[in-house]
């Protein structure tokens, strides 16, 4: 009997500890469906207020990219500001494919209020501009492959309603590294004309 409830209680313990860190947890970027035909959608973005940083796009962090904007919103900043983490985490890849942009959203009410400065220099804050995109949702981890099969498909569901890129592709993760695959929810959008 003392087993089972040290098995339930640790199984508990888990369960909550993943509830309190997982995407849930988490204020997430406005937007509006405008259709949606899973895994498929358009949706509409306002204008978002973001924290950025340079990134090599194979190294999905690992390179010190999200520490930077991590640190940013730990308190390296101007104010000495914790800022709350949101959700996705935006990548957008350079046209050379190695260097891209990492952000972070910045929360609704600090951004009507006050945003503070970051203290790194490698740490931006800039506008990404609203607009109307195609998107596709998948699962798994985010590697060149499944990237690219999902962009493929997400290509050819728009060009089978008539839909026009305005640009390349860029990438949104909802979920802590420590997400098992399954059960992570990626993104790739694409700017619409």
């Amino acid at each position: 009997m003392i087993y089972l409830s040290v098995v339930i209680f640790v199984i508990a313990l888990a369960y909550l500890g993943w509830k309190l860190t997982a995407r849930g947890a988490y204020e997430s970027a406005e937007y509006t469906v405008r259709e949606s035909d899973s895994p498929f959608e358009t949706r509409e973005y306002p204008d978002l207020i973001m924290a950025t940083t340079n990134m090599q796009f194979e190294s999905q962090g690992d390179d010190g990219s999200f520490m930077r904007l991590f640190q940013y919103i730990s308190g390296a900043n101007d104010h000495e500001q914790k800022v709350a983490m949101t959700t996705p985490v935006f990548m957008e890849p350079e046209p050379n494919d190695t260097q891209a942009q990492m952000g972070f959203v910045i929360p609704k009410k600090v951004a009507e209020l006050h945003i503070p400065e970051p203290s790194n220099v490698n740490v931006h804050i800039r506008k990404r501009v609203g607009g109307r995109f195609a998107v596709i949702r998948f699962a798994g981890r985010m590697t060149n492959e499944s990237v690219a099969r999902a962009e493929e498909s997400l290509r050819k569901w728009m060009n089978g309603k008539g839909l026009i890129a305005d640009g390349d592709g860029e990438f949104a993760g909802y979920d802590p590294p420590w997400t098992p695959g399954p059960l992570r929810r990626n993104e790739i959008l694409i700017r619409l004309k």
